[in-house]
């Protein structure tokens, strides 16, 4: 059985494969101030609402982009679970892809776990779209290198930037309007919030396809499931592809 545990900026997902599927999965908020036994207090009370705990797994895998965080929640993870969890490092491991971009060390571990996992999903030149806090646009080419990566701010940070920087401007639900003329002020920003955010997603997609020669693109991230109805530009969406992604770096180390 494995644990898999992706530290983001906005959450912590961590799910259980028991060889076969994800049997259970979960999302903590990230909180950087918080200290590692406290994570395992969260950690532990999920684990034991599913009638498991830390010392259950054979194996955990995690990846982080908070660094902060990272050595606190492995260094806590090794003393709970006895285990200690493969970290994702880009050019330590067999990932069974190449990172040709320029500085391979640098790419976040998220975008070669969500790389791992669409290349192995596609087997060709692939699109990645992942959004979180961030929104990533991963490129890799058959016959298997993480050519690079485009990002842009995330929809949730776009819409706070928008509301904090104005007087008048409300919180507004991320849906999209009945048209992108606004009639209100509130379809207004909808308008160009929800539908600007697909038509930048979509003007992006073709242009890295344009540059790979075409390819799959797979939608995954918190949001994916608000955008990937809005329009047609995926092949896939798959909201737990980075777990997947670390499972199958686990398995091939």
């Amino acid at each position: 059985m494995l644990l898999a545990i992706d530290i983001g900026n906005t959450n912590i997902v961590f799910g259980v494969h028991d060889g076969t599927t994800w049997t259970y999965h979960w999302r903590v908020q990230t909180v950087r101030e918080r200290m590692p036994d406290e994570y395992y207090v969260a950690f532990n009370s999920f684990l034991q609402e599913a009638g498991l705990r830390l010392d259950d797994f054979e194996r955990v895998v995690l990846s982080s982009v908070v660094p902060q965080l990272t050595a606190g929640i492995a260094g806590m993870i090794a003393r709970r679970s006895n285990h200690e969890p493969l970290v994702i490092r880009p050019g330590a491991l067999n990932l069974g892809i190449t990172i040709t971009t320029e500085q391979p060390d640098r790419v976040g571990s998220d975008l070669v776990a969500d790389a791992v996992a669409a290349y192995e999903y596609f087997k060709g030149n692939c699109i990645v779209v992942d959004f979180g806090t961030a929104t990533t646009f991963t490129a890799v080419a058959a016959p298997g290198e993480l050519r690079g990566v485009a990002i842009a701010a995330g929809l949730n940070v776009t819409a706070n930037a928008l509301v904090e920087r104005t007087a008048q401007l409300p919180h507004v639900e991320l849906a999209p309007p009945p048209s992108a003329i606004g009639r209100n002020t509130i379809q207004a920003m909808q308008a160009g919030l929800v539908l600007g955010y697909v038509a930048m997603v979509e003007g992006l997609v073709a242009r890295i396809k344009g540059e790979l020669g075409g390819a799959k693109v797979v939608a995954t991230g918190g949001l994916s499931a608000v955008m990937a109805p809005l329009t047609d530009c995926f092949d896939a969406v798959e909201p737990w592809l980075t777990l997947d992604g670390l499972r199958l770096i686990a398995e091939r180390n």
